[in-house]
């Protein structure tokens, strides 16, 4: 089996509307997929149909070898964590626990706390869900989807609701999952930044199509780090940097230079354009985010 997870031309149309439109996207055994796109994009609607929630309008796909209609039995086999978590509210978390424990035939009361502490649920198991703030409900959420043992998770929007501590936290758990359990993860999320520092390998979903598929250092690569600096003579900068050898740069809006090599240079390169009677009137070191990219591909404005 080459792969754990794939998809040929999956497709899903509601009415005159088509949710995800021949999407083909393969995933290996241990790789974090980061799928990015804006709300209605079809992350959700995509991750819906591999998780037998909803029925592909035309295409396929195979988990584990097997094709969607031959993968009932292997369920538990996928952990799901789609929109809101499906919480029984008067329960509390433990019981919420048990009950899908019981549904896949697990009795491991051990295992169940230990999946609490992991998300950071520790020492609240018997609050009732019904109390909960919508990131306990986000992390019991998760608990949730590892209560079988799963071999690929399927997370949509997992750190939504979490404070800036519980992004970081469910963030590490994530890479635990991956590294230590050899868990293949399937995660949607409009944080942009943080699918950067946790994804092996990213797609682009934008009106429901695959527009762009990378790797993270494919995506370090376009995401180049440079030096943009910004003198007060453009034109007799660039004169200047040629001279110190700088071959990899461009100039913007007459005004902005990038450069985008010897980037622990920038010293020596405000100390010669000062020899010169150049002032700079700034200087950084920046590299640009995914967010960024995904709007220079997307041409959209940024998400809020």
């Amino acid at each position: 089996m080459e792969y754990l997870l794939e998809t040929d031309n999956i497709t899903k149309v509601y009415g005159s509307i088509t949710a995800v439109d021949h999407v083909s996207i393969k995933l290996k055994q241990g790789e974090i997929y980061g799928l990015i796109g804006r709300n209605a994009a079809g992350k959700t609607t995509l991750l819906k149909m591999l998780a037998g929630l909803a029925h592909p309008t035309e295409g396929s796909f195979r988990i584990f070898g097997e094709s969607e209609k031959k993968t009932a039995h292997m369920r538990d086999r996928i952990g799901v964590l789609i929109e809101s978590p499906g919480l029984l509210l008067n329960l509390s978390a433990f019981e919420n626990m048990k009950v899908k424990a019981l549904m896949l035939g697990m009795n491991d009361d051990s295992f169940l706390n230990e999946l609490l502490c992991e998300v950071g649920l520790e020492g609240v198991g018997k609050l009732p869900v019904k109390r909960f703030s919508m990131g306990m409900k986000q992390r019991l959420g998760i608990a949730l989807s590892l209560v079988g043992h799963p071999d690929l998770l399927l997370l949509d929007e997992p750190i939504n609701g979490l404070d800036p501590q519980g992004i970081v936290e469910i963030r590490d758990l994530i890479l635990r999952l991956n590294s230590e359990r050899n868990i293949t993860i399937l995660i949607s999320s409009h944080i942009l930044e943080e699918l950067s520092k946790i994804a092996t390998r990213y797609g682009i979903i934008h009106n429901g199509q695959l527009i762009d598929e990378f790797t993270h250092q494919e995506l370090l690569q376009r995401c180049s780090e440079r030096i943009e600096i910004r003198p007060s003579d453009a034109t007799a900068a660039v004169t200047i940097i040629e001279k110190m050898g700088f071959k990899d740069y461009k100039v913007l809006d007459n005004s902005l230079i990038q450069i985008f090599e010897r980037l622990d240079e920038s010293g020596e390169i405000v100390l010669e354009l000062a020899k010169n009677n150049i002032k700079t009137l700034g200087i950084s070191v920046k590299n640009e985010a995914l967010e960024d990219y995904y709007l220079s591909i997307t041409g959209g404005a940024r998400q809020r």
